[in-house]
């Protein structure tokens, strides 16, 4: 390799995206460093494949680079699903363009691949947190509103269990009281968590293990829950009584999706490289996911799981998942779900250090 090759690669290594050099068998000759961090391969391994090899079942991205290098020109797919060891699979926009090296025919093609769930991530999140600003703004209100009369409805029954001689009679002004304190609760719970977040320097396993105890001593029947730490990770900055609480409502909603089918849950972390939080792409992120087999998200439920008072329960109130998405966005993180019947993953990505 000569000197202008060597600078080729340490340009194409400075790229966030993912860069692939094909020839015209469309077996791989060079890939740079972001496209070895997504197919989790070293550069001798990728080089020893083909195309179809390295992302088996991408017809669309191998049809593109086979009409790039017939056609002569560059051609730009959207969406496209790739699948590899280490992503199950990656939502990419691919631009495939013919290279020309002292021929008149293309001799190579290059792939260059931006992750297209990052964009939709970053969207949808932001789009997500204004909602729920707005949906909050209004629940603040309307929780300022109805504490005001509560406080007069238990007054007047406190005076007039006081008036009242039948003490039989006395006990229903006892349900008026009890019934308005319940309200005023959740009232409460509506306003939200308040107060600044008291960020420092922690390890998530101390948090997980925290949850994990409070968990599994709150349950009447022993519930195993199935630890899959990474003891690698580094320490985060965040606030350990805040992430507490967002962590227990996701690990106690996963207890009770198991319950009625003796099911498992599972909490399980990983550090991941290159990922973006918000508008800021970060160098190193930790992943702390609560997993469980129960019956999963209901799909109608799917895109408003987040909003207070959204509950698949009868009994639920639908608080938990908005304050622990408020939670998490406290610290600079980012919340999300998958769910299918009998899988079902909520994912807190968590900066380490500051963006680059």
């Amino acid at each position: 390799m000569n000197r202008t090759e060597s600078i080729d690669f340490k340009l194409l290594d400075m790229l966030t995206t993912s860069v692939i050099v094909a020839d015209r068998g469309l077996n791989i000759v060079r890939v740079n460093a972001q496209a070895q961090s997504v197919f989790g391969l070293s550069r001798a391994r990728c080089r020893a494949l083909s195309l179809a090899e390295l992302s088996p079942g991408a017809e669309q991205l191998i049809n593109g680079a086979a009409r790039a290098l017939a056609e002569g020109r560059t051609i730009i797919e959207h969406d496209l699903e790739l699948r590899s060891g280490r992503q199950a699979c990656l939502i990419v926009d691919c631009t495939i363009s013919p290279l020309w090296h002292q021929a008149r025919e293309p001799q190579f093609v290059l792939l260059e691949m931006c992750n297209a769930g990052r964009d939709q991530r970053i969207h949808l999140d932001g789009d997500m947190r204004r909602r729920n600003q707005v949906s909050s703004v209004l629940l603040q209100g309307l929780a300022h509103e109805i504490k005001n009369p509560l406080g007069g409805i238990r007054g007047a029954a406190q005076l007039l269990e006081r008036e009242l001689a039948d003490r039989k009679l006395a006990e229903y002004t006892q349900i008026i009281i009890g019934e308005a304190d319940r309200l005023r609760a959740l009232v409460e719970r509506m306003l939200g968590p308040r107060g600044e977040a008291i960020k420092r320097p922690l390890n998530i396993h101390d948090v997980l293990e925290h949850v994990r105890q409070v968990v599994e001593a709150e349950q009447a029947e022993a519930i195993t829950i199935t630890r899959d730490y990474d003891p690698s990770l580094p320490e985060i900055h965040a606030d350990r009584d805040q992430l507490v609480q967002a962590f227990l409502n996701l690990v106690r909603n996963a207890v009770e999706a198991v319950a009625a089918t003796a099911g498992h849950v599972t909490l399980r972390t990983r550090i991941q490289r290159k990922f973006t939080l918000g508008a800021s792409l970060h160098r190193l992120v930790v992943r702390a996911q609560v997993i469980d087999d129960g019956p999963g998200v209901d799909p109608e439920l799917a895109n408003s799981i987040f909003f207070p008072l959204v509950s698949s329960r009868a009994d639920g109130s639908g608080l938990g998942l908005s304050i622990a998405q408020t939670l998490v966005h406290r610290q600079g993180g980012l919340i999300g779900f998958e769910s299918e019947p009998g899988h079902t993953e909520f994912s807190v990505w968590l900066p380490v250090g500051e963006s680059p």
